[in-house]
Order: structure tokens, then sequence, then C-alpha cells
């Protein structure tokens, strides 16, 4: 009996051990940022529900990530004056700053090369939305049945926010090998298996104890 729930503790951490060392997966897709001061915030609300004021900044990155914790932003500097120096004020309008990223090579889909980044200054009513605005300086944009944003200015031709193993995106960041991980079991697995070697001693231990013991 001993015996038996030894080996189905073994097998079971074997397997926590096996799917901890798997590949996580994340999401390839067009996020969505918004430029506060010197720096970039994740939107809370997608672009068809947004309304930005005059002046404002906003930048959308094409990337492969789990969640918006670990989304990559725009890169490149943001900057108002600069982005729409070359379209003045005018009455009836307003007019945002978009920062237009299509990310790198190992991100993009299968046979397609990202543009390079851009930005560029949308002129648009008082009223209008930033798809409103991206729809203005970034055509065409590809939406989905939920309405997520698939495409901008064409791009990627195909696909939107399909999930992709972190193992296919070399893009993704990776701590240096060392000989102690590289491609072994873990510290966590040899000291899980230690344990389980010290139960099976204690329970061979008790069971000797058993057989000897007077009757």
């Amino acid at each position: 009996m001993t015996r038996r729930v030894v080996l189905f503790l073994l097998a079971a951490f074997l397997l926590i051990g096996t799917a901890g060392q798997a590949q996580a997966a994340g999401y390839r897709y067009w996020s969505f940022w918004d430029r506060d001061g010197g720096k970039w915030v994740y939107a809370t609300q997608g672009p068809s529900l947004v309304r930005p004021s005059d002046g404002d900044v906003q930048g959308f990155r094409f990337a492969v990530s789990e969640n918006s914790g670990d989304a990559a932003q725009p890169r490149g500097t943001a900057d108002f004056a600069s982005i729409c120096a070359k379209t003045p004020a005018k009455d009836g309008s307003k007019r945002v700053a978009l920062v237009l990223d299509f990310g790198t090579g190992p991100d993009a889909p299968s046979g397609e090369t990202p543009p390079a980044p851009r930005t560029a200054c949308a002129q648009v009513s008082p009223a209008a939305t930033t798809a409103d605005a991206l729809a203005a300086v970034a055509d065409p944009l590809r939406y989905n049945t939920n309405a997520l944003l698939c495409a901008i200015a064409g791009y990627p031709k195909s696909g939107c926010g399909e999930q992709v193993s972190q193992k296919q995106n070399s893009s993704a960041t990776a701590a240096p090998k060392t000989a102690e991980d590289d491609d072994g079991p873990s510290v966590g697995l040899y000291a899980g298996i230690a344990v389980i070697a010290a139960l099976a001693a204690a329970g061979a231990w008790q069971a000797r104890r058993r057989r000897n013991a007077p009757r």
C-alpha cells in the first residue's frame, strides 16, 4: 500500500513539473494606449468608445503578449507639438496625435513584414472617437465581429487576436540560461523527488517494523 502511494505521488509531482515547464501562450493583437505626461498607460476602453480631447496623444502597438501587464508599448517619443506641428488648429475641430507602431518581425504573422512605425495628426470633429481619428489617417481598418481592432492601415492582412505560444514568439525577452537551468529539471523538481524518496524510505521502514513486530 505504501509503495502505491509513493508511486502515485511521484507520478503526480513529475506531471506538475512538466506542466510548469510548458510554454505560456500569448495573443497577437493591436494594443491601445494613452499618453499620460511622459509615459504610456494601457487604455481601459476600446478606441470606438474613447472620445479624446484636442491635444491628446494616443498610441497603438502590434505585438504578442499574454495580457495588458506585459503588453509591448509603442516605441519612440510621443509629443503632440511635434506630431501636429504641420496641422494648425481649426475652429469646429480637434487634433489628436497618434503613434502607430506596427511591431517587429518576430511578432508579425507568417509571411508578413511590419511597416515602419509612424505618427499622424488626425483633425476630426469634436465628437469624434479615437476610432474615427484612426480611420482618418490610417485607413483601411479591419475589425472582427466583436468589434476588436484587427488591422491598421491594412496590417496585418489576416488574423485577429489569435493565440500564439511564446516559444513561437522569438521577440520575447528571455533570461540567459546557466548550467543549472539548461533545459534540465528545476531545483524544485529535485527537491520534490528527494521528499518523495524520504517518504518511501519511511514507508519501507514502517513496513519492516510491522513485519518484525511480535504477534
